[in-house]
């Protein structure tokens, strides 16, 4: 666990925003696409789209926007529950149900006060659209960490249905480091569910008990993106600490090591023994030293942007860029980083190809990015 120095230099450096120096020179050429701004939000940190093309946007502090990308105006959903919006929690990811034009279900992440602090929780519920925005209602919390702590610090809860309508949730270790080892609790994890968010069959420590039944990889620390490739398989990206930022392919039962081999080092400077040296853990395809924050992903489907078919897309917060990385088989490589002059949080591909992304911060814009 770290000590109160150690948490107070994060807390610091994250206010600077001194955490982390691009790894590289950023591209200067011109961005390959154009972009248009759909909205400015507040703190926005996740969207969804609807099947009538209009986006749902989470506003850290516990706001649901409905978004009309024809017009840009915003309307509120209500009935959202209450968020512990401090650190980095609050309100955070939205997925639709497999079934969603059937059963208008929706899937919110977000952070909650209790004893102890603050926790990451999964709730599903019924949304009703309204010329005015909308309602949530029926709201069923499915899922929870299985403890809390104080900070609000790297509580990841990414959300994403998979190929077979199971729902995954990246897990966070909320600050807390060692409970990502351990096996009676699901944090610093990949999660696999049913979407009424019992554990799934085929998971790898199914036998062994209620929490451990949810789990599918360990060793994790702050799983901020999640996506499918076209082989089915499953990609994610994380935040390391001083160095050390992710980009792992996950496998079936697979540990990853935090906090025990890591590719950068402590906030105080303490070293961390690398992946080479504890083959027993799955190790990255692309380690970034120092970090670019990654805060979203996707696998790009599309064929607007047709050379990048295959690639991992991904937000940098302290980077204030966009990285792409290809991906060969089972090795990836850091291919090109385009600054965006913001932070940048989340990323979803559109039915047509075009990419979105929003901001990260107060005056956070909804972007449009198709081929120049």
């Amino acid at each position: 666990m770290l000590d109160l120095r150690l948490s107070l230099t994060y807390a610091l450096a994250l206010v600077a925003g001194t955490l982390a120096v691009p790894s590289q020179k950023l591209d200067t050429r011109q961005a390959p696409w154009k972009s248009t701004v759909i909205s400015t939000l507040a703190e926005p940190w996740a969207f969804a789209f609807l099947p009538d093309n209009r986006v749902i946007v989470n506003e850290r502090k516990g706001n649901m926007r409905l978004v009309d990308p024809a017009t840009g105006t915003k309307t509120t959903i209500t009935g959202v529950p209450t968020v512990a919006y401090s650190g980095q929690g609050g309100l955070h990811d939205i997925a639709l149900h497999p079934n969603y034009t059937e059963n208008s279900i929706v899937y919110i992440s977000y952070a909650e006060s209790g004893s102890g602090g603050a926790g990451g929780a999964v709730a599903r519920a019924k949304l009703t659209l309204t010329a005015n925005g909308g309602s949530l209602s029926g709201l069923e919390v499915i899922w929870r960490h299985s403890q809390r702590a104080s900070g609000g610090l790297q509580f990841a809860l990414r959300l994403l249905f998979g190929p077979d309508g199971a729902l995954w949730i990246s897990s966070g270790e909320i600050n807390q480091m060692t409970p990502a080892q351990s096996m009676t609790g699901n944090l610093g994890k990949m999660i696999k569910l049913y979407d009424n968010g019992t554990a799934f069959a085929g998971n790898p420590f199914a036998s062994q008990g209620a929490i451990q039944s949810q789990i599918w990889t360990l060793g994790h620390r702050n799983p901020l993106g999640i996506d499918w490739d076209a082989q089915g398989r499953l990609w994610e990206v994380e935040m390391g600490p001083m160095g050390g930022d992710e980009l792992n392919l996950i496998e079936k039962g697979a540990n990853y090591g935090w906090p025990l081999v890591c590719e950068g080092k402590h906030y105080n400077g303490t070293t961390i023994p690398a992946h080479s040296t504890r083959p027993n853990f799955a190790a990255p395809k692309v380690a970034w030293v120092p970090v670019i924050s990654p805060a979203g992903l996707i696998i790009y489907k599309g064929d607007l942007f047709s050379s990048w078919k295959g690639n991992a897309i991904i937000t940098g917060l302290s980077s204030q860029s966009i990285v792409r990385v290809t991906i060969t088989g089972n090795t990836a490589k850091e291919a090109q980083r385009v600054s965006m002059g913001k932070r940048m949080r989340g990323i979803r591909e559109a039915k047509d190809g075009a990419i979105w992304v929003i901001e990260d911060g107060a005056n956070g814009r909804l972007l449009k990015l198709t081929p120049n």
